[in-house]
């Protein structure tokens, strides 16, 4: 697990990166592109990423495997408002089906919610498709559901679909923190 610099995601973005957005959206994951997902948009949102990432607005994290390609990732996304700046959102954890079953996700999940803690984060959120293998994820690492918004957005076959809004606190265990909720 590496938190990857700007210039490692431009690197990343032509093959490995775009490959596994690619498999995602080929899976069904709805992670906001419709399929088939062509290689240079799925390259151009990881280069959109990378500038994001050296406006200080997003990181970015990936698993490599054995021959340095990108078989994970995941983002954290800083809102710029001032009045949101103790929060981010999880987007695009993405697992190549190769690397499945592996623990893959809930490591790229973890990495991100340590680095989120660690830079004064308290809150985080995030969303997924309503009944998507994603859920078990989020429920297990602690995550809380905050709601399902119906017809929310298009799946990769452009049929729309529920979505599941969680949330994280990353203050609870924390000295001074305000203590798991009842």
């Amino acid at each position: 697990m590496a938190r990857l610099t700007p210039d490692a995601v431009r690197a990343h973005a032509p093959d490995g990166l775009a490959a596994l957005l690619a498999d995602a959206v080929d899976d069904g994951a709805s992670v906001g592109f419709l399929a088939p997902l062509e290689a240079a948009e799925a390259a151009s949102w990881w280069l959109r990423a990378a500038g994001e990432a050296e406006e200080g607005a997003r990181d970015v994290w990936a698993a490599l495997d054995g021959e340095g390609r990108p078989v994970g990732a995941v983002t954290l996304v800083r809102p710029g408002a001032a009045n949101g700046r103790h929060r981010g959102e999880i987007a695009r954890l993405l697992v190549h089906r190769s690397a499945r079953g592996r623990g893959l996700g809930r490591r790229l999940l973890a990495a991100a919610e340590a680095h989120a803690a660690a830079t004064g984060l308290t809150l985080l959120v995030l969303d997924t498709r309503t009944g998507s293998p994603a859920e078990r994820l989020y429920r297990g690492a602690g995550w809380t559901a905050a709601g399902t918004i119906p017809e929310y957005a298009a799946d990769p076959a452009g049929v729309l679909r529920a979505t599941t809004l969680y949330y994280k606190r990353l203050d609870q265990d924390l000295p001074g923190g305000s203590g798991p909720r009842p």
